[in-house]
């Protein structure tokens, strides 16, 4: 089974793997430190507004915190994430995520994402473009010799506009001469320890300072529109309940290197 049908199989009201499953199987397994000394300038792309946050936000500010110039690409402005919302257009939504980004960049001490625009839940059909898009963006804010990060979503990540800016990234990488490093966002929540789908010997870790980790949950706090239900209408139903957050929320941020 690929990992695009095993997160659907895995809805998020059904709460997948539990953090208190996490913790142990993760503390028994060694993983090598991110070496971020080594990073000259950092480049991450989202597939939607948040994701770099929670998955990479204790990174970046890390970065950031360090000197190192930090760009985030938001290739969609996450206009889908409540499809049948009684009570927020998908432009009205769009705008409330556009802002709940900003604020949230701010508080790691990055400037405003650059926002690509391409439709939420279909990058798929765009992946070509975001490509081109990637590249130029590469291309123009690099500097002969700078060792560059590109972080993206893991391309096993389940959700379809993960996965394809993901491989979207990797071949802007592959263009570019540019390092790619993966982060799963969605992979804690439909994988299991061990998981064989998941390629574990590349994982590198991230201990952030206290500092650092307030930081990230005052950024996290700003997505209100994804953390908290729009109403009481079912259809308006938090994206990111506590069960979800609780994976994404840990003192240790892993990427696969």
């Amino acid at each position: 089974m690929d990992t695009a049908t095993r997160f659907r199989e895995t809805p998020v009201a059904a709460r997948g793997t539990p953090e208190d499953v996490w913790q142990p199987w993760l503390a028994s397994v060694r993983c090598p430190p991110i070496p971020l000394a080594e990073c000259d300038r950092m480049v991450v792309v989202a597939p939607h507004p948040d994701d770099e946050v929670l998955g990479v936000g204790a990174l970046m500010a890390t970065a950031a915190t360090a000197g190192v110039p930090v760009q985030v690409v938001a290739v969609t402005d996450g206009a889908a994430s409540h499809p049948q919302s009684p009570t927020l257009s998908p432009d009205a939504l769009a705008a409330a995520r556009i802002a709940e980004s900003k604020r949230a960049t701010a508080l790691l001490g990055v400037g405003e994402p650059l926002r690509l625009g391409l439709p939420d839940g279909g990058v798929s059909a765009h992946e070509r473009e975001l490509t081109t898009r990637l590249v130029d963006v590469l291309t123009a804010t690099s500097r002969a010799g700078e060792s560059v990060w590109v972080l993206a979503t893991w391309r096993g990540d389940g959700h379809p506009d993960h996965e394809a800016t993901g491989r979207a990234a990797a071949q802007a990488c592959s263009i570019t001469g540019h390092g790619l490093v993966e982060y799963p966002v969605w992979m804690w929540h439909w994988a299991r320890p061990a998981d064989a789908s998941v390629p574990w010997n590349r994982m590198r870790a991230l201990a952030p300072t206290p500092d650092i980790l307030a930081r990230k949950r005052r950024a996290v706090d700003e997505f209100r529109t994804q953390i908290r239900p729009l109403s009481e209408d079912p259809r308006d139903a938090a994206i990111l309940p506590p069960w979800v957050l609780a994976r994404l929320m840990r003192t240790t941020e892993r990427v696969l290197w």
